[in-house]
């Protein structure tokens, strides 16, 4: 099905649990056509349900330059260009350097960095002037998190990227920000919890929610509205930039770090 050309269209990569489902929710409401990707299949099948019949569900493995290809030709067929692209998929793992192989190491870097920007570089000439590249970070990638070494090394990654595409990207119209959630409740975290002997957990989330100053975690929708924001013309003068969407955690590590 062919959306009207006045009907602005989102890519959210990653998009089938998690911030990927809540903003392709938030989008849908806001009048956007949506387009996510997933590669499992259980959550595929899930957000083809769960989601408003308009959303497109669509398999890639954004890992895979073919893959990357089939879904800048699908957002061609359906919308005829690309007003957002939220750059969402990603792996998380618990990588401390006694454990650490090379598998691992590849898979995060594959996932989080790779498969982000050859998925951009694909999709690039169906963004237009103004229109918005927002990537997934994370608090993450700017700390010292202790069993968070490859994770974190790829979202300092994507912090680069941003700079840097900002500015190649500027003279085209093109906006590029990031995102930095927080701790949020969502299955990514729970899939955390299986790399953590019994119990740590919960443990963990305890400590990490006691950091907050707004002492709790966010929510999916909260990260949502925050793509949403630099995805519209409020921001259209943002660009390179990263929002931290964290309950002040960011603020509250940096003044731990420097009393």
């Amino acid at each position: 099905m062919t959306m009207s050309n006045q009907q602005p269209a989102a890519l959210i990569t990653g998009g089938t649990t998690g911030i990927g489902h809540a903003t392709a929710r938030v989008l849908h409401a806001e009048g956007f056509g949506v387009l996510v990707t997933g590669r499992n299949p259980d959550t595929l099948a899930e957000a083809r349900r769960s989601l408003p019949d308009e959303v497109a569900v669509l398999r890639a493995d954004l890992r895979s330059t073919a893959d990357a290809k089939q879904v800048a030709d699908e957002i061609q067929q359906r919308f005829g260009k690309l007003d957002l692209a939220f750059l969402n998929a990603g792996l998380v793992r618990l990588t401390p350097l006694e454990t650490l192989d090379e598998a691992v190491w590849d898979e995060l870097f594959d996932v989080n960095v790779k498969g982000q920007l050859f998925t951009l570089k694909a999709i690039l000439p169906l963004l237009g002037p103004g229109s918005s590249v927002v990537f997934n970070s994370s608090t993450v990638g700017r700390r010292g998190v202790p069993g968070q070494l490859v994770y974190g090394a790829t979202k300092g990654a994507v912090y680069s990227l941003i700079r840097t595409l900002a500015v190649e990207l500027a003279p085209r119209g093109i906006r590029v920000n990031a995102v930095s959630p927080g701790p949020v409740e969502t299955p990514a975290q729970t899939k955390l919890g299986q790399d953590m002997p019994a119990g740590r957990l919960e443990t963990f989330k305890q400590q990490i929610n006691g950091w907050i100053p707004m002492a709790r975690p966010g929510t999916d929708e909260e990260i949502a509205r925050a793509v949403v924001f630099l995805a519209s013309p409020a921001a259209s003068f943002i660009t390179g930039a990263n929002i931290d969407v964290d309950g002040g955690l960011a603020a509250q590590i940096g003044s731990r770090a420097s009393a």
